[in-house]
């Protein structure tokens, strides 16, 4: 049952309006302005409020402009009810937000027909709010899903690498965190701050895991030899960036919707071991061709390769490998790049830190 607050200072019209429309609605009446804000703000919360003009205290007007301040109150319709006449009081009451005017003496079908129809109007608007918010909600859960899909997706094909690669997930951590902090630092830098976007950056972050995703395509006796490779064997290693980034753009190709983070993960895996210089892999990009992202991601998998021991080395010292990637600067890596990592180099080393390789983890493969 709806409830309709009847506000008016003279007892017999409030009589008479509780008489009217109390056979089917739950009536509130109150006698002053004061204590309808009171009863509108309180439970049960009026559908409809009734509101006389002129009366003392606070008149009708007073009271409307205080009921639209207060949230929980500001979406309950409000119909005038006034001796009052003039055309100008009528427009300034539905400039307020009023949603009717209805004058004295009261004629009673006018009254009913006006509150039936101004409820079933709030009923209709309050549907469509819960059935917005529902759909929001829906909106919101399927979003979730979907990113919950993609950061599965995106780990189970980094462990698919990881599981033929001698480097551990403690690897893909590291980079992750690396990129994030190069982004951070560059996002405001203007060769960078209309791609280093918030959404970009965590697109940048999620793909990060994929960079060597190619290295399934090697065969063991090359991803897994413990000396140095041969000249045909470096050949056939290098071919993994152009393998992973084939078989993210077919992956691409058979999604029935664009997928952001593969775009990403693409040019990662494709192009983060170019140069700065265009003496790098596959295609031999210099400056600015080479995409941001796969930028960022050179110099963090640079920084980790040299601080962490492979089967073929032992790990470079921290001095040693920021001695390297300062050489770096202008040659393999973006200059802005580099001064960004040697800005946060201390986050880069407290990275390295909680997710340090521990030989005890290393276990054999199969």
């Amino acid at each position: 049952m709806a409830t309709i607050l009847i506000v008016d200072d003279t007892p017999e019209n409030l009589a008479v309006l509780s008489g009217l429309l109390g056979r089917h609605y739950r009536i509130r009446a109150v006698s002053s302005g004061q204590r309808a804000l009171r009863v509108a703000d309180s439970e049960p919360r009026p559908d409809l409020i009734l509101l006389d003009v002129m009366m003392p205290g606070l008149d009708g007007y007073q009271v409307i402009e205080r009921l639209q301040t207060n949230p929980r109150t500001a979406d309950i319709p409000v119909i005038f009810i006034t001796a009052r006449e003039a055309s100008d009081d009528e427009q300034r009451g539905l400039a307020l937000g009023a949603v009717d005017y209805i004058t004295k003496p009261i004629r009673p079908a006018i009254v009913s027909a006006r509150v039936k129809t101004h409820l079933e109007l709030k009923a209709a608007r309050d549907w469509l709010h819960d059935r917005n918010r529902s759909l929001e909600e829906e909106v919101t859960r399927r979003v979730a899903d979907t990113l919950r899909v993609e950061d599965v997706s995106i780990r189970a094909l980094a462990r698919l690498a990881e599981v033929r690669d001698p480097e551990t997930g403690n690897h893909l951590r590291r980079t992750q965190g690396y990129v994030r902090t190069l982004a951070m630092e560059l996002c405001s830098h203007p060769r960078f701050a209309t791609f280093l976007t918030p959404h970009n950056i965590e697109l940048l972050v999620k793909s990060a895991p994929l960079h060597d995703i190619g290295k399934v395509g090697i065969p063991d006796h090359i991803l897994l030899k413990p000396g140095k490779l041969t000249a045909d064997e470096d050949a056939i290693m290098k071919t993994h960036s152009r393998l992973g980034f084939q078989a993210l753009e077919q992956a691409e190709e058979e999604a029935e919707q664009p997928v952001a983070f593969l775009r990403m993960a693409k040019e990662i895996t494709l192009s983060h071991h170019e140069k700065w210089d265009g003496s790098g892999y596959p295609d031999r990009l210099a400056g600015d061709t080479i995409p941001i992202s796969a930028r960022l991601m050179a110099l963090a998998d640079v920084f980790d390769a040299l601080i962490t021991p492979r089967p073929y080395k032992q790990a470079f010292s921290l001095d040693q490998a920021l001695e390297i990637i300062r050489k770096g600067h202008g040659s393999h890596f973006d200059p802005d790049v580099v001064d960004a990592f040697f800005s946060r180099a201390a986050e880069f080393i407290a990275i390295a830190g909680r997710h340090a390789e521990m030989a005890a983890d290393r276990k054999p493969l199969p």
